[in-house]
This record gives C-alpha cells, sequence and structure tokens, in this order.
C-alpha cells in the first residue's frame, strides 16, 4: 500500500457513555505508545485553553479518549482507552492545560480474574475465550487470533487468578505475544504476523532521515502513520538501512551471531513492527511515527516457542 503523506488530519474525542465533546478544534499534543507486549498501551496528551466547565467535565465525568490522525487517504485510529488521571495545569500567564493520561485496557490488566474450570476435551480456542469472557467486564472483546490447534486437552483444566498471569502461560504454550489492542484481545504468533495491507516505507510515503539497525530491531520514523499496525507487515527497502557495528572483542562472538539472527534484515524488505509510538501538535511540526520491527524471517529462540505451538516445526517467522 502506498499513500503519499499530504493534508495532515486530526480528531480527539473525550466523554463517556451518555456525551462525548470533540475538541479537535482546541491546540492538543499527544505521545501514544503501543506494543506487542501485554503491558497496556497508554496515551499523554496535553489539551491547551479549555474552558473551565470542560476541564472540570474531564476531571469529573469523563472517562473514555479517542484518538484519530494521519493525513487525506490515509486517516485513521491511534488510541482508544480509558482516562486514568487528568491534571491541569498553566504554562504561562495566559494559557492553560489539561493533562490526561490513559490506558488501554487497563483495569482488565489490573483487576480481571478467573476461577474456572473447562473438561477434558477442552480446546485452546474455548481457553482464550474464558479469559476474554473474564475480561468483558472490563470492556474488553476479541481481537485477532490466529488458527489455534484444534485438539482436545486430555485432562480438564482449572484457571484461578489474574486474567493477565493465565493469559501470558497460555500464549506462552501456544507460541504467541499478548496484547490489548484498542479494546480487543489480541494473539500474534512468534511464527507469523497478522495479515492485512502492507505499507510500503519509502521517502514518498513519509519517511524522515535514515531506519537503523539497533540491538532492538529495524528502527524508522516516518510522517505519522495509523496504517503501521502492532503485529502486521511494512515493506521498507534494505538499501535505507544504516547496519548495525557489532563488537569486536572475543567477548562479543556470541551475542554477534545472536543478533545477526535476530535483527537481520529480510531479502526481500518484508517485516513485521513490534513498537509504534505515534507523536503529534496540533500548533507545529510534531506529526510522526517512530517504530520498531523484525525482519518476517527473523529466527525464533526455540525457547520462546512452546509446546502447543501454532508452527511447533518453525524457527523462524513464515510468510504469507
Amino acid at each position: 500500500m502506498t499513500v503519499r503523506q499530504y493534508g495532515r488530519k486530526v480528531s480527539l474525542l473525550v466523554g463517556n457513555d451518555q456525551e462525548a465533546l470533540d475538541l479537535s478544534d482546541f491546540r492538543f499534543r499527544f505521545h501514544v505508545c503501543r506494543g506487542d507486549y501485554q503491558t497496556p498501551n497508554s496515551l499523554d496528551c496535553r489539551i491547551y485553553n479549555l474552558a473551565p466547565a470542560t476541564v472540570a467535565k474531564i476531571e469529573n465525568e469523563f472517562s473514555r479518549v479517542i484518538l484519530q490522525g494521519g493525513f487525506e487517504g490515509n486517516f485513521g485510529g491511534l488510541f482508544d482507552g480509558t482516562i486514568k488521571q487528568p491534571r491541569k495545569g498553566r504554562s504561562s500567564q495566559t494559557d492553560t492545560y489539561i493533562d490526561i493520561t490513559a490506558a488501554d485496557g487497563d483495569h482488565a490488566y489490573n483487576y480481571s480474574t478467573l476461577a474456572l474450570s473447562l473438561a477434558a476435551g477442552s480446546t485452546p480456542t474455548d481457553s482464550v475465550q474464558a479469559m476474554i469472557q473474564a475480561m468483558a467486564s472490563s470492556g474488553i472483546s476479541e481481537g485477532y487470533l490466529p488458527e489455534l490447534p484444534g485438539s482436545g486437552r486430555v485432562r480438564g483444566r482449572v484457571f484461578y487468578g489474574m486474567a493477565r498471569d493465565e493469559m501470558r502461560e497460555f500464549a506462552q504454550n501456544c507460541g504467541c505475544s499478548w496484547s490489548i489492542q484498542n479494546g480487543k484481545l489480541t494473539m500474534i504468533p512468534l511464527t507469523a504476523y497478522i495479515p492485512g495491507e502492507v505499507p510500503i516505507i519509502s521517502n514518498d510515503t513519509g519517511l524522515i532521515g535514515t531506519p537503523e539497525q539497533t540491538h532492538n530491531g529495524i528502527n524508522f520514523r516516518v510522517l505519522l502513520n495509523p496504517s503501521i499496525k502492532i503485529g502486521q507487515k511494512i515493506k521498507l527497502d534494505n538499501a535505507t538501512i544504516n547496519k548495525l557495528r557489532y563488537g569486536l572483542d572475543v567477548q562479543s562472538q556470541a551475542r554477534n551471531e545472536f543478533l545477526a539472527q535476530q535483527i537481520k534484515t529480510n531479502d526481500d524488505g518484508e517485516y513485521y513492527v513490534m513498537v509504534s509510538d505515534h507523536y503529534g501538535d496540533t500548533h507545529s511540526n510534531d506529526f510522526f511515527t517512530d517504530a520498531i520491527c523484525l525482519a518476517v524471517d527473523a529466527t525464533v529462540p526455540e525457547s520462546m516457542v512452546g509446546r502447543a505451538a501454532i508452527a511447533p516445526e518453525a524457527a523462524a517467522i513464515k510468510k504469507n
């Protein structure tokens, strides 16, 4: 998918089940942190010069914030979550602000519990549906789930404790990572990625600077792009990537070999997104996305692929 980035757009809604306010015309700045890890995604947003009555509603009545952004032809959701802490202040004698800290699925992550048993013959799909049901009262629904193994359990299974802990163990046994994305429980196999349109990252589509190969993966910055979603694939020209300098001492050799497989470049320029952070300010030039990705054929350590893994024979990310 190639979309030229021009005509920037942004939308900010705050409210509750009965009422919502559109604050898109006010000056605000934001930072969204998203990743394929189980810790909830977060938003920090500062809105300037609201009326005292609006500030009071945000402090005392409103509980939800929805942020969208991008450009003409490429506009979409950046964050949808729960307001955790509003903080008002003043940046000058004439300008006031209110800061909003919000989280995506924070209540489900911190408070959802399980106390149930599944009979012999229950499948992995039964297990994950039970955990989604445990989080449903906190607003969590089903997101992307891979095709799970279909065989039933030889013995029954008891789930007891924090839903997040049971979900973590379950995802590891299935060879997946799990996270909550915009209120939806999502599982991404360590040996695959979420299907969908593939954004092409280039100078024509908003690439800023030069992509860098680091110890954490391939890092790049683009103009704000909601199409860069966690667990999905992007296409990047390998010729634009600055390569990592490996250590030369003897102690670094084993680490160099490990890194060479973990952060390798893909021959076809195909990478999947692990982290995407969105930054913006409606009254400045800040309007970009920082992403960290890995090659779609990067090696997955055998220790991370569970006994009931989605692709038990695969040691590398599989291609569609």
